[in-house]
């Protein structure tokens, strides 16, 4: 973690700061709580990644925000090179997974013509070309697994097998949609438990996006790879917003994504967990 002086400090568009202390945000941003007279914030900074690297999550929190509960952008912005983005602090408590899942369902209700998005993210560890696409099928193949795929074998992440099992799996992936085309959705993009939280108010909160326009299945499938949703979520979702028939059958080609992502950031500790998704596709 960067070590903030008084002098990067003071150029912070807040006034009196009287603390700043480093606090858990993830792997990817170094965060703090932000102490003022009148007032707590949330700061995430990057570190030498300039202010574009959280334009992407701005825009994020804004297009949720049409259909859920998000954190209050204060401000963000660029400080000796460093990115930084600040937020009301969020007094995190309990609540009811049934209305989180109401409130991820109004979020897919939010529909678009096409696949995609209006601006890629370059500035991540990967890098997501979000140019927009008639079909979904076209979207997710050539621009996100292919893609991923080329990363970890570059990485020595990949192999004859993995291979294999792949090329199966991206064909139906092709064969699927080709036959029963869906309708763009917005996506949170990143929707794992950790970024699904209750304030303490007991509301729904879903945070650090990282949203596009695609097959709602696809935040479906993330929920499921490492748990964090119970029963009541998905009835939730499924009371707002029923799911297709076969999502069973669909799921694999999502949670693949998600394994595949952390076995080119963190290694082969998550190899087992993308083998096993693989194994189905023969």
């Amino acid at each position: 973690m960067k070590k903030l002086d008084q002098e990067w400090i003071n150029q912070l568009p807040l006034k009196n700061v009287q603390s700043l202390s480093p606090v858990s945000g993830g792997d990817i941003n170094d965060s703090y709580q932000v102490k003022t007279p009148d007032h707590v914030y949330f700061m995430k900074v990057q570190p030498g990644r300039g202010k574009q690297f959280f334009d992407h999550e701005v825009e994020g929190i804004h297009l949720l925000s049409q259909a859920a509960n998000v954190p209050t952008v204060v401000s963000s912005g660029e400080i000796n090179g460093d990115g930084f983005l600040i937020l009301d602090w969020i007094d995190v408590g309990s609540g009811n997974q049934y209305d989180l899942g109401k409130m991820v369902a109004n979020v897919h209700k939010v529909h678009n013509d096409q696949f995609g998005l209006d601006h890629n993210f370059d500035a991540g560890k990967i890098p997501k070309n979000n140019h927009w696409q008639d079909t979904w099928q076209k979207f997710y193949v050539e621009q996100r697994i292919d893609p991923l795929v080329k990363i970890a074998a570059k990485k020595g992440r990949w192999n004859d097998s993995r291979d294999q099992h792949y090329q199966v799996m991206r064909q139906q992936i092709i064969d699927y949609y080709t036959k029963h085309p869906v309708t763009p959705s917005l996506l949170h993009g990143d929707l794992w438990s950790g970024n699904a939280i209750f304030t303490s108010k007991h509301e729904p909160m879903l945070i650090d996006p990282d949203v596009y326009f695609g097959d709602r299945e696809y935040d479906l499938g993330v929920t499921t790879v490492f748990g964090g949703f119970d029963r009541d979520f998905y009835r939730g979702y499924n009371d707002t917003y029923p799911i297709e028939p076969g999502f069973e059958n669909r799921v694999g080609w999502y949670r693949f994504y998600y394994a595949l992502v952390h076995v080119v950031l963190f290694g082969e500790t998550f190899g087992p967990l993308l083998d096993g998704i693989l194994s189905s596709f023969n």
